[in-house]
C-alpha cells in the first residue's frame, strides 16, 4: 500500500509507541486520527505537530473497552476523512501488580479489556470499511505474549490473545485486508522508570531497549507490503527467538 493520501487510525496515538507510529505515518503522507483516553492536552499537541507535517489529523477521545464508543469514533473518522484505510491497534495498559497473588480480579479484567477486548472492538468496528478499501490492520502485541515476563500474567495473557486474534482475522479478512502484529521487547517510553530501563537493558543482547521509532519503522513495513499477512514480527534485538 502506498500510504500517501491514505487515512489511518492509531489508538493510543498521542504517546509512546503510538505517537511514533503516528509521526511515521504522517511522514509517509497519511492522514492520522489518534484515539486517546485521558490526556487531551497531549493529544492536541500531537495533532498540531502532525498537521504541521502537512497532513490532516484529528483527535478523538474514546475508551477502547466500550464498543459503542469505538463505533462512534470510527464513524466520526470516516465522516471527517472520507474513509479508513489503516488501523493500528496500539492502546494498552500494563497493570500495577506483576505477581498473581497481588493481581485483583478487577485489575485482571481491566488489562484484558483494554489490551485484548479493545483490539477486538476496534477491528470489529472498522472491518467492513477496511474490507471495502483493501485496508490494513497492525496490532501491537509484545514479547510478553510469547515468553511471559516480569510485567504480569494478565499482561502476557492479553498480548498472547492479540497474537491469536491476529491469526484468526488474517484468515477471516483475507484477501481484502492484511492483518499483522508486532511483538516488541521493552521500549524506551515515559511509562518506564529509569531504574526499570537499566534493568531491562541488561537483559537485552544489544545492551539497550528499543526506541519507539524502531517499532514504528516495523509497522510501516507491514503497511507498505501487500503480500505479508498473518505475521508476528519480533522486535527485541535477539532476546527472544522462535
Amino acid at each position: 500500500m502506498q500510504l500517501d493520501g491514505k487515512n489511518a487510525v492509531v489508538t493510543g496515538g498521542d504517546r509512546g509507541i503510538g505517537r511514533a507510529i503516528s509521526f511515521a505515518l504522517a511522514n509517509k503522507g497519511a492522514n492520522v486520527a489518534i484515539c486517546f483516553h485521558k490526556d487531551e492536552k497531549k493529544a492536541q499537541e500531537t495533532v498540531e505537530q502532525l498537521k504541521a507535517i502537512g497532513v490532516k489529523s484529528l483527535k478523538i477521545q474514546a475508551d477502547v473497552r466500550d464498543f459503542f464508543q469505538v463505533k462512534n469514533m470510527m464513524d466520526l473518522i470516516k465522516k471527517n476523512f472520507g474513509s479508513i484505510d489503516v488501523l493500528v491497534n496500539n492502546a494498552g495498559v500494563s497493570g500495577s501488580n506483576p505477581a498473581i497473588e497481588n493481581i485483583s480480579v478487577e485489575e485482571w479484567n481491566d488489562v484484558i479489556d483494554v489490551n485484548l477486548t479493545g483490539v477486538f472492538n476496534c477491528c470489529k468496528a472498522a472491518a467492513e470499511e477496511l474490507k471495502r478499501n483493501n485496508g490494513k490492520i497492525v496490532n501491537i502485541s509484545s514479547i510478553a505474549g510469547k515468553m511471559g515476563g516480569i510485567i504480569g500474567c494478565h499482561y502476557a495473557a492479553s498480548k498472547a490473545g492479540v497474537i491469536g486474534l491476529t491469526f484468526a482475522l488474517t484468515s477471516e479478512l483475507s484477501p481484502h485486508v492484511t492483518v499483522n502484529a508486532v511483538a516488541p521487547g521493552p521500549v524506551d517510553t515515559e511509562l518506564i522508570s529509569e531504574e526499570t530501563k537499566k534493568k531491562l537493558s541488561s537483559l537485552t543482547p544489544f545492551g539497550r531497549i528499543a526506541k519507539p521509532e524502531e517499532i514504528a519503522h516495523t509497522v510501516i513495513y507491514l503497511l507498505e507490503n501487500d503480500y505479508v499477512s498473518g505475521e508476528v514480527v519480533d522486535v527485541n534485538a535477539g532476546r527472544y527467538m522462535d
